[in-house]
């Protein structure tokens, strides 16, 4: 009867516990990671070789891209999203290191629709506490830290708090993109001209063209959090609390995840709109196309310098 249980017990043991995924494929490869379609449509088409793969209802190609080792996927729009599905590809692959090509909204002054950024660094700006309004002002549920950037009225950047193998949690401002990449960035995107006006990629006119020629700008602070920000007020907030260039929906949960596992990341990030700050109406429907081409165009560019 002991030993019946026992052979029950062990049973039931190994149909409760959780399958570990199968990979799907065991070529060391760089993650070229998308949002959404129109960024994933301005490199799927590159893919070398393409082959598919599918789970929890994406896509992954592998192939390769500039001689390159790659799989192409896109995140989905968000920071759970992506948080989610940057471990699946984790999970999944053998990830050497992780290469976002996405669009995003301008925050500095200085940056015009058409740019692409390459953040030094990555933040959750809604990771807050919301405080209460007394007669004293504003009153948050816990002490507010004196490394914390400034609140924005009732919102109070509380930071997150996560750590690896190597290092023990700790609360977190900013994570940062690996600086090896970052350096190779910097010496790839020197020489790079990027398009200025919509249709065709290459095409010297379009619908629509741009007043700026586009640039290329490495470093600084990118901000992330699962809103579609488009508030002028807001935008010069993030500019002056957080430091931020640019703001989008996904990056630093990105950043996150990769950091948890000790892989190198890296984020490029075109700009679409401006966040607010366009004297008219967002400019992203114009734009998105043009910017999600000059992002790729600078990822491929990149992907063509890597040593692997």
């Amino acid at each position: 009867m002991r030993r019946a249980m026992s052979l029950l017990a062990t049973a039931l043991a190994l149909v409760s516990a959780p399958a570990l995924a199968e990979p799907f494929d065991t070529t060391p490869r760089t993650v070229v990671m998308t949002a959404f379609a129109p960024e994933w449509d301005a490199l799927a088409p590159a893919i070398a070789e393409p082959r598919e793969y599918s789970a929890n209802g994406l896509t992954f190609l592998a192939g390769t891209l500039e001689g390159k080792p790659v799989v192409l996927m896109q995140s989905g729009v968000s920071m759970v999203n992506a948080a989610m599905n940057t471990q699946l590809v984790l999970d999944r692959f053998k990830v050497k290191r992780i290469v976002f090509s996405g669009i995003a909204g301008g925050v500095d002054p200085e940056l015009s629709i058409g740019d692409v950024v390459v953040a030094k660094d990555w933040a959750q700006y809604l990771e807050v506490s919301f405080a209460r309004r007394t007669g004293e002002g504003w009153v948050t549920p816990e002490p507010v830290d004196a490394q914390a950037p400034a609140n924005w009225e009732m919102m109070f950047p509380r930071g997150v708090r996560v750590g690896n193998a190597s290092e023990a949690p700790v609360r977190h401002y900013t994570l940062g993109a690996d600086p090896a990449l970052l350096q190779l960035a910097e010496d790839v995107t020197a020489r790079i001209s990027l398009q200025r006006c919509t249709g065709p990629s290459g095409t010297a006119s379009g619908p629509h063209c741009l007043v700026e020629e586009p640039k290329v700008v490495v470093g600084g602070t990118g901000v992330s959090a699962g809103v579609f920000a488009d508030n002028k007020e807001f935008r010069e907030y993030l500019q002056a609390a957080w430091g931020a260039r640019v703001v989008d929906m996904e990056s630093a949960a990105v950043v996150q995840v990769a950091y948890a596992n000790e892989v190198p990341a890296i984020v490029f990030r075109s700009l679409s709109d401006l966040a607010g700050g366009d004297d008219g109406e967002n400019q992203m429907n114009t734009f998105m196309a043009l910017a999600s081409v000059n992002s790729a165009h600078v990822v491929r560019a990149f992907l063509a310098a890597l040593p692997d």
